[in-house]
């Protein structure tokens, strides 16, 4: 699973999608496909691509409608996921083949 498979699902569910970084920052990937770290200060010393290779828990705010934003009173707690379930809603399984496929050669 990819960046680019999160970013994806994202915007096809209109949801955010949350992981920690090993730094303990937290990186929000929003409905639009934007991954961002909002508490980074400066230049990042941490590629988000590793840091999700290493992630193994995922929240998932519930998917957005835009009628609901402007009349909720009440927040939508998050869904926690783990990696298996975040992979299988995008369709992504490269991350277990793809390094046995490596070590093969």
């Amino acid at each position: 699973m990819t960046l680019a498979d999160l970013r994806k699902l994202s915007i096809r569910k209109q949801f955010q999608i949350r992981f920690r970084l090993r730094n303990g920052l937290e990186c929000v990937i929003n409905d639009h496909g934007v991954a961002q770290v909002p508490a980074l200060k400066g230049t990042p010393d941490f590629n988000l691509e590793e840091e999700l290779t290493l992630a193994n828990e995922f929240l998932i705010d519930a998917p957005l409608d835009p009628l609901a934003k402007k009349t909720a009173k009440i927040p939508v707690k998050p869904r926690s996921v783990r990696r298996e379930e975040i992979q299988a809603m995008s369709g992504s399984t490269t991350s277990a083949s793809a390094g046995s496929s490596h070590d093969e050669e």
